[in-house]
């Protein structure tokens, strides 16, 4: 890659690793906590607190108006070109703005909180707990803003430290309300007290940075202006974060009249493990976003290439994850819920099938289409996968249950994936490595041969099982990439670049390329494997 393009990689690479390592250290502490509340719960009470949330998540979805993708675009594109203070500008509006609005659903959630209950989830005994869930709206709001400011202002470390403080948060006084006998009702309070400590932190801490870009700025430009240039610019968006968002509300709602409790209590506790995926994967959407921001259309060749080396790298790193809690997806809930869980593995194994679509794109086209403006195709891109969902959830809950419902998410997302696909080939010259592509798909399958064989023949323990078979898998699937040609010198040397820019992650990652040259520096006297 050119010189501009790895820049682009690296300060990517540097932004999604404090997303990823702040992603993954919160989503530890509130599997914790999962697990704690699980066990304490039980599936019957911990399915009434998994549906508390549903009503006020729903209307933080409708409460964005895409004014924090126009956070990220404009302060990343803006300080790309050194107008940091009119950056600064829009991003203090932002706030109020956003402030506003979530006061305005706040009192709306509060307000209907009986007839949401009924209404949508035919749970009366709900709205109570709904009307406690109200006030996290505002807050999640400002966190919102706080987190997209971040991105775009390559101050990504903020945004790694404002999760884990809500995490945090979250966990101690979730954990310790129920441990004093309020059951569902702490589990509630302690969910939203976690909203409010990391929104009050991350707004705060975001003003205290932003008064030193926006004092010599020399920008007057007004709130009015700075508003309608957000939304301009985040409708689509905004549309297709409603369209988008609603899936899965409208899943839940069909579950709740499909399903039982317990049933929704096995989804909960194997999307905590599911969330393992989620830990690296929207981390790498969101680092990309900012990055395709940075690139002007008129830049096809280079477009094509950064797009090329992102969405085959994110492959790299995705499939192995997914692959990997497919295999033992038996024994981590074993491990973790005990026998009382009895479907959650089989759940949590159809729902990583979702991250074998990211090879076509899955997790890279709508950063690639929101970073260039082309917001509408996103748009489209939600009203597909929206589409394919009224139709197939109920269909399938009908006949198939929880799995079904899953099944019907992922034919969704494939639907809508393919759309992208095309769209980028035809509008944007967009080409996939799909020889790399199948090459990462075949390694990633044969590498999983000898840890299934270790679970058939082994005596020892599930988690011993877990862990040897873990590291035996990724051993056999970081040798199988060099020597299958799916990564090479050129390749290694750029990701070497990248990994220069993260401290933290060198140490780890040098070791490893280091090993992945010698392999090719052995190929080169030997035939490819394929």
């Amino acid at each position: 890659m050119t010189t501009d393009l790895t820049r682009i990689a690296e300060e990517s690479a540097r932004g999604g690793f404090f997303l990823v390592s702040g992603s993954f250290m919160a989503t530890v502490v509130l599997a914790l906590m999962a697990i704690l509340v699980g066990r304490l719960l039980g599936p019957e009470l911990y399915g009434q607190y998994a549906l508390s949330f549903f009503i006020t998540e729903m209307l933080y979805i409708f409460a964005d108006f895409g004014i924090t993708s126009g956070v990220v675009k404009y302060s990343a594109s803006l300080r790309a070109e050194g107008k940091i203070g009119r950056a600064a500008k829009i991003i203090k509006d932002a706030i109020l703005l956003k402030t506003a609005i979530g006061i305005a659903f706040f009192l709306l959630n509060f307000a209907l909180a009986d007839f949401f209950a009924v209404a949508l989830l035919n749970r009366p005994e709900l709205g109570f707990y709904i009307r406690l869930t109200s006030v996290s709206i505002i807050f999640q709001v400002l966190i919102s803003v706080a987190t997209s400011a971040y991105l775009g202002l390559d101050k990504t470390h903020y945004n790694a430290l404002t999760t884990n403080i809500q995490a945090v948060s979250k966990a101690i006084i979730s954990v310790a309300l129920v441990l004093l006998g309020f059951s569902v009702v702490g589990a509630v309070l302690g969910h939203v007290a976690g909203y409010i400590i990391a929104g009050i932190f991350g707004s705060g801490m975001l003003l205290l940075i932003l008064r030193k870009y926006s004092e010599n700025s020399g920008d007057n430009i007004g709130f009015t202006q700075t508003s309608k240039t957000l939304i301009r610019y985040g409708i689509p968006l905004y549309l297709s974060a409603v369209l988008g968002g609603f899936v899965v509300p409208y899943q839940n709602f069909v579950l709740a009249i499909f399903t039982t409790n317990i049933d929704i209590g096995n989804l909960k506790a194997a999307g905590n493990f599911y969330a393992l995926v989620t830990v690296v994967s929207a981390p790498i959407t969101t680092a990309l976003f900012p990055a395709f921001s940075k690139l002007d259309l008129a830049m096809d060749d280079k477009i094509t290439t950064f797009f090329k080396f992102a969405n085959k790298y994110t492959t790299i790193l995705i499939i192995p994850i997914a692959t990997l809690l497919i295999i033992f997806s038996k024994e981590i809930i074993q491990i973790i819920y005990g026998s009382t869980y009895q479907t959650a593995a089989l759940l949590l194994s159809i729902h990583c099938l979702l991250y074998f679509l990211v090879g076509l794109g899955y997790l890279t086209l709508t950063s690639l289409f929101n970073g260039l403006g082309k917001t509408r195709i996103t748009l489209k891109i939600s009203l597909i996968a929206l589409l394919t969902v009224l139709i197939l959830s109920p269909i399938l809950a009908k006949a198939y249950g929880v799995p079904g419902v899953i099944v019907a998410g992922i034919s969704a997302t494939a639907a809508s994936t393919c759309y992208g696909m095309y769209v980028a080939k035809r509008n944007f010259k967009i080409q996939f490595d799909t020889k790399s592509l199948v090459k990462i798909y075949l390694i990633a399958i044969a590498s999983a041969a000898p840890s299934l064989l270790l679970l058939q023949t082994s005596t020892l323990p599930s988690l011993v099982n877990v862990i040897v078979g873990g590291l035996l898998y990724l051993a056999i699937y970081v040798t199988l990439a060099p020597i299958t040609g799916v990564v090479n010198s050129s390749e290694l040397k750029t990701l070497a670049a990248v990994a220069q820019r993260i401290k933290f992650l060198a140490p780890i990652i040098k070791p490893l390329i280091s090993y992945q040259e010698k392999i090719l520096n052995r190929q080169q006297r030997t035939p490819k494997l394929f």
